[in-house]
């Protein structure tokens, strides 16, 4: 008797512990989904699943550029095709043929004209002109051993050949003409010193001298004419 209503009052506790669950399961399953809603979401935000999943669903925006499409090449002109003219042939008739006789050239000379008759002497000489002689060329002019001066030479003695310390005697041939001139007067030996030369010449060429006479006419002669440079 005593199990029995153990067992009863056992069942009868089960029971309503079973109807507790069970009220009790249904007021904390909203609970528990949201719960488990948050816990799926921070794990996808954590892992980076939701954000591919956002991206999957969300639409991307897609820019479109138009490019405008290139110009067709334009075909390369094809060459003009030019008819080929083909020339006439004009008709050439041959040429007659000419004997062409070969003659030799002819002179033919004038009539000759009739000349007056002229009396022929008997004795005919054939006369000439003789030519003229040719006059006689110039004799060159003769050395005379002396001369006489007029103005005798006046040689000045160059400082050049002073501070030098040059001196000595030249000899000149001095052209005399026949007014006493002298006309070219050359070194016949000079004095070891062109200074000295060359003041004896102009000495020289300045001095007048008496006309070489003979047969009473004065003729051009050479004469020898020294200059001594000595230093005092």
């Amino acid at each position: 008797m005593s199990y029995s209503r153990t067992a009863s009052s056992l069942s009868a506790d089960d029971a309503g512990f079973a109807l507790e669950f069970k009220r009790r399961s249904r007021k904390l399953a909203p609970l528990t989904a949201i719960i488990v809603g948050h816990a799926v979401v921070f794990y996808l935000a954590y892992s980076g699943l939701l954000r591919s999943v956002t991206q999957a669903i969300i639409p991307q925006v897609v820019t479109v550029t138009f490019v405008a499409s290139p110009e067709p090449l334009k075909p390369a002109p094809q060459p003009k095709e030019v008819p080929l003219v083909t020339p006439k042939q004009t008709f050439i008739p041959p040429l007659p043929q000419v004997n062409i006789v070969q003659t030799e050239p002819t002179i033919t000379l004038p009539p000759p004209q009739p000349r007056p008759s002229e009396p022929a002497p008997a004795n005919a000489v054939p006369s000439y002109t003789a030519a003229p002689p040719a006059p006689p060329a110039p004799a060159a002019p003769k050395t005379v051993s002396g001369v006489e001066y007029i103005r005798a030479p006046q040689p000045v003695y160059p400082s050049i050949a002073r501070r030098m310390g040059e001196s000595g005697t030249v000899t000149l041939r001095v052209l005399i003409g026949e007014k006493g001139n002298a006309e070219q007067v050359t070194v016949q030996k000079s004095s070891g010193s062109a200074n000295l030369d060359e003041a004896g010449r102009q000495a020289v060429l300045r001095a007048l001298y008496k006309p070489h006479v003979e047969d009473g006419k004065a003729i051009p002669v050479y004469a020898l004419v020294p200059i001594n440079f000595q230093l005092g």
